[in-house]
């Protein structure tokens, strides 16, 4: 977005912190700000170590806001700010009267009609009063998300997600690797991944480098991990909006780990799993519902008969529930990015020799490379309920 307002012909200043400082600072005039942090342990908020790093992070905060003050708005003096949920900018647009425009993901869970899940409502509650306390008066709101509700004003505007043109000019391939990448050390997850030695697994964000049996623990790189996503079979992340929407783009099956305690990535995860793109790891009380779907007691449940291909009741009717033959021929993931209704895309079934060589496998008994993906992703689904509970 920066590059495009510059090339038609508009002075840039940028604010940030942290890896998006970092990132900008070559590029652009930058000026680099105190940023809220969120500490995670074993991929749950802690509210104290995020407390005490962030209080850490004020000192020398009244000095460091009077500089901000007076470079950004004495010295620049902005026609027009735009925020992506930074709200020293936001509050100093609002003070001086000047057209304040939010571009952010965030804003549509303040002005945006979307799917809760009961046991999140509270939280979606608390999530908007911060969202307003750190944007108080945005004049236009322009949001990106891969899921779209309706509004609840006339200022607010939905748009896809915004990528870098390295992504778009990325080539999809699968060399048969899995990517994992995680914020923050995550050491009870290194343990489950182990369990699965027939797979490939590159793991970014585990604070170290090198092999360890099927792991390879790889630095951050951002050219990098955008290599290693392109090529990658699956995904296995935090719910994170970025890496999100990045897989979708590349058509990449996701496994969404929402850190506990954070509203918005369990909202992704759950908008994720809604729109069938992907998978969420189980929130607390989703054991029982796990092991009727993959056959935990008593043997294969109908979902796991489903996607084994066998004459379960989920089998007959597929994913859409409706029996028609293109949900039965098909996995449920390729199912929702071809087109079925239950996508919310086109309402026109899409068939050719995939799909018939599928469902041809399918009668035989054989596994389909989709439904091999799904069998690890449930695998895998299965074993994260227990670690991250």
């Amino acid at each position: 977005m920066m590059t495009h307002l510059r090339a038609q012909g508009h002075d840039i200043l940028g604010v940030s912190y942290d890896r998006g400082f970092r990132n900008l600072k070559d590029d652009f005039d930058m000026f680099d700000v105190p940023g809220l942090h969120i500490v995670a342990i074993q991929n749950r908020v802690s509210k104290l170590q995020t407390a005490i790093k962030n209080l850490k992070s004020l000192t020398g905060g009244i000095s460091k806001f009077r500089e901000f003050k007076e470079t950004v708005f004495n010295c620049f003096q902005p026609d027009i700010v735009l925020c992506d949920f930074e709200p020293l900018t936001a509050y100093m647009a609002t003070h001086r009267d000047l057209p304040l425009v939010s571009i952010d993901n965030q804003h549509r869970m303040r002005y945006m009609e979307y799917p809760c899940p009961a046991p999140l409502r509270k939280d979606a509650l608390v999530a908007e009063t911060v969202i307003r306390a750190f944007v108080p008066k945005p004049d236009v709101s322009l949001v990106t998300t891969f899921f779209f509700g309706d509004v609840k004003n006339d200022r607010t505007l939905l748009f896809p997600p915004i990528l870098r043109q390295a992504v778009f000019d990325a080539k999809p391939s699968d060399e048969g690797h899995i990517l994992v990448y995680f914020t923050q050390e995550f050491e009870s997850f290194m343990g489950m991944l182990r369990e699965f030695p027939r797979e490939r697994f590159l793991v970014y964000g585990a604070g170290r480098e090198g092999e360890e049996g099927n792991l390879t623990f790889r630095p951050f790189s951002l050219d990098g991990f955008l290599v290693d996503l392109a090529s990658s079979r699956a995904v296995i992340s935090t719910a994170g909006f970025t890496l999100m929407t990045e897989a979708l783009h590349l058509r990449k099956p996701m496994l969404a780990l929402p850190m506990g305690g954070q509203f918005e990535q369990e909202l992704n995860a759950h908008l994720l799993d809604e729109r069938r793109r992907g998978r969420r790891g189980a929130r607390r009380g989703d054991r029982q519902r796990r092991r009727r779907a993959l056959g935990g007691r008593g043997g294969p449940g109908r979902g796991a008969r489903a996607l084994q291909g066998g004459d379960g009741a989920g089998a007959r009717r597929g994913r859409c529930g409706q029996g028609c033959a293109f949900c039965r021929s098909v996995a449920p993931r390729q199912t929702a990015e071809a087109g079925h209704p239950s996508s919310r895309g086109s309402a026109t079934h899409i068939r050719g020799q995939r799909a018939s060589t599928n469902n041809l496998k399918a009668r035989r008994g054989a596994p389909t490379a989709e439904g091999k993906m799904e069998d690890f992703l449930d695998a895998a689904k299965n074993k994260l309920g227990e670690s991250v509970e």
